[in-house]
């Protein structure tokens, strides 16, 4: 287990203040990792600088994204933050969950812009969904103290030496690149099929059908067999209907 496996994506956080006490919270606990995904203001300025006091390292190593999926395609696990429960199929954890995740591989925790958090589009890509537990009256989170909760439970985690089962047999799992080809590819199948139809419910229909995809530990094993499998059903369709 690796605090440099633990990644902290902002995606288009809109305060220099917020950015550079993320910075800062991350140095507090040993983590370096920090993407930001269209930042609404100038990176870095002076006042991001100001806040992150002694974490411009930090800052100075941060990588900016200029899209979504972009910041997440190395990523073997992303996990997102939300201030309340969705009316979709997600899969949640609590925070003190996170200990069954498998910090051996990178993982990504992404935090939405201060006013209206991560939209159903972001959270489509997401393994998991964590919603801190608030007072129910008063849900929001500013930025950075929600980050920093999330760095202070990783770290207890990350410092445990703990023995773990070992099984013999290994297998790769696929990053989020390779499994967004393999969503895009199926999306454009299903597209040329005629399946996501009609027009007004195809937004639904995709987001629906990336969460399913993005909520699985696929291996490159089992993604080779459903590339077959939905490569055969396109090229039978095809000749069905020649």
């Amino acid at each position: 287990m690796s605090f440099s496996n633990v990644h902290f994506i902002l995606f288009k956080p809109q305060l220099s203040e917020n950015i550079g006490a993320c910075a800062r919270a991350l140095k507090n606990f040993n983590f370096t990792k920090l993407k930001i995904v269209l930042p609404k203001v100038n990176f870095p300025n002076e006042k991001i600088l100001a806040t992150s006091v002694g974490a411009k390292d930090i800052i100075d190593s941060s990588k900016i994204c200029n899209n979504f999926e972009d910041a997440i395609k190395d990523m073997d696990c992303v996990i997102a933050t939300s201030s309340r429960i969705r009316n979709k199929n997600y899969k949640y954890l609590s925070i003190k969950e996170l200990k069954k995740i498998n910090f051996k591989k990178k993982i990504a925790i992404i935090f939405g812009p201060e006013a209206s958090g991560l939209s159903n589009n972001e959270l489509s890509y997401a393994n998991y969904l964590i919603k801190l537990p608030t007072n129910k009256n008063f849900q929001s989170l500013n930025l950075s103290h929600c980050v920093i909760l999330f760095c202070y439970e990783i770290y207890k985690i990350l410092n445990k030496k703990i023995k773990k089962f070992r099984s013999s047999y290994k297998k790769k799992f696929i990053d989020k690149k390779a499994l967004n080809k393999f969503v895009n590819y199926l999306i454009n199948s299903l597209d040329e099929v005629g399946f996501l139809q009609p027009d007004h419910k195809r937004k639904s229909m995709i987001l629906n059908l990336r969460t399913i995809f993005h909520k699985m530990d696929l291996s490159e094993k089992e993604m080779r067999i459903l590339l077959g499998i939905f490569s055969s059903l396109k090229a039978r369709k095809g000749r069905l209907t020649n």
